[in-house]
């Protein structure tokens, strides 16, 4: 069978433009696509991101008597700072493991009993009658008199808190290395031999024992009512436990040079949690 020249043409012109179109459609990348969590959220039709859980005690950041966790914070610490046995506020916070505390959770750091003033002031409520005016229209009336009235009597002065008259001692017979700057010593650095006697400064309760706060080595923490707590740092030896009551002068440790450069006792007045100067409450020596 005869085939034209022009018909061989035109077949090989068609079996070409298959070909080719056969290798544009092999070379042809597939879109990539994002698998991840965030990616398939956001695309996704149907998926609804839930909102991060809150953490715990939020709803009271800010507020006095209240306490937002920093990051390297740890109880110990926070109980310093704020004049707290750190005990009393895991308890207070309903914490099953103290050293499970997140970054912005916020924490009570003043009893639950004490009702906290917009000022920051710690305040107790005083019970009283309130009256009614019902009660007050249903009170007997007192009889009309003639004799002149008996002016109501002044009240009493308030008493003068007791709080900050607490007869503090030198825990130490050292000489001063360092004094009180707020900045760079937060109390006193009293020199001494390893083993030396540590004393109780007053009468108190012990509310931390042990290594756990960096840079204070042994470290017991004393509170001696709500206002004041002492800190004796870089002890050999601790001679007290946790919620034991010590008395004034009595020996709680033994000095030594646990995370220090050299044998000292780092002593701390805090009151409220705020490191003070202890030439202001020691006795002249």
């Amino acid at each position: 069978m005869l085939v034209s020249r022009s018909h061989v043409v035109g077949v090989s012109a068609v079996l070409t433009a298959l070909v080719l179109a056969g290798c544009g459609t092999r070379m042809t990348k597939a879109p990539v696509e994002d698998r991840g969590a965030s990616s398939a959220a956001s695309s996704s039709p149907g998926v609804v991101v839930a909102p991060a859980k809150p953490l715990p005690g939020a709803e009271n950041a800010g507020k006095p008597g209240y306490y937002t966790v920093k990051a390297g914070d740890t109880l110990i610490r926070i109980g310093l700072e704020n004049g707290q046995g750190w005990k009393d506020i895991a308890r207070w916070n309903n914490l099953d493991n103290a050293n499970l505390i997140e970054v912005g959770q916020v924490l009570r750091v003043v009893p639950p009993s004490a009702a906290v003033a917009e000022t920051g002031v710690v305040t107790r409520p005083v019970a009283s009658a309130a009256v009614t005016p019902s009660s007050a229209a249903s009170a007997p009336r007192p009889a009309a008199s003639t004799a002149a009235p008996v002016p109501a009597p002044l009240p009493a002065p308030a008493a003068a808190s007791s709080e900050d008259d607490v007869p503090f001692i030198w825990p130490a017979s050292g000489s001063l290395l360092a004094g009180f700057d707020e900045a760079r010593n937060k109390g006193f650095d009293i020199a001494g031999k390893a083993g030396d006697p540590v004393l109780a400064a007053a009468d108190g309760r012990v509310v931390y024992a042990g290594a756990g706060l960096r840079g204070y080595g042994n470290l017991v923490i004393l509170k001696h009512n709500n206002t004041f707590l002492t800190a004796y740092a870089h002890n050999q030896a601790l001679l007290v436990k946790e919620d034991q009551t010590v008395r004034r002068g009595q020996k709680i440790a033994e000095m030594g040079s646990t995370d220090a450069d050299r044998v000292k006792l780092h002593f701390e007045i805090r009151r409220q949690g705020k490191p003070v100067d202890p030439v202001r409450y020691l006795p002249a020596r």
